[in-house]
């Protein structure tokens, strides 16, 4: 495998694990008032409801601070150095990246960010996780 396809490969994983984390917010949040609905008890799973809490908060605190996420710079790093332009090229890349780049004013993405964000932090006291067990 040359250098340059090293570089794409390791590009569309860090998207992939990009497209992951999206897909991990967002379809937690929805499992979590589903669950509410259907009865699940694993949607309040304390380790769960809290790295899914810290992981849109992680969102929304970038979002506020006008920080590009390190994954986005990782990925596009990757390409750069592998001399592709970025966004054009593999299978992958192409699906993926349409899924979770759009092109709209920063203060829509925060905006939408800092809603998604109220509304796991909202499912924190609609959708009460489990207490910590006593020691």
């Amino acid at each position: 495998m040359s250098q340059q396809a090293l570089l794409l490969f390791l590009a569309d994983t860090v998207l992939v694990i990009h497209v992951l984390f999206v897909a991990f917010v967002v379809l937690g949040l929805i499992a979590v008032y589903a669950g509410y609905l259907l009865n699940w008890g694993w949607v309040r799973n304390r380790t769960f409801r809290l790295i899914h809490l810290c992981a849109i908060g992680y969102v929304v605190v970038q979002a506020w601070l006008g920080i590009v996420c390190p994954l986005t710079r990782w990925e596009m790093a990757l390409r750069v150095e592998a001399g592709a332009a970025t966004y054009a090229g593999s299978f992958i890349q192409h699906w993926l990246n349409s899924l979770l780049y759009f092109t709209a004013p920063e203060w829509v993405f925060i905006l939408i960010y800092t809603a998604f964000g109220s509304l796991v932090f909202a499912s924190w006291l609609v959708v009460r996780p489990n207490k910590r067990p006593r020691q």
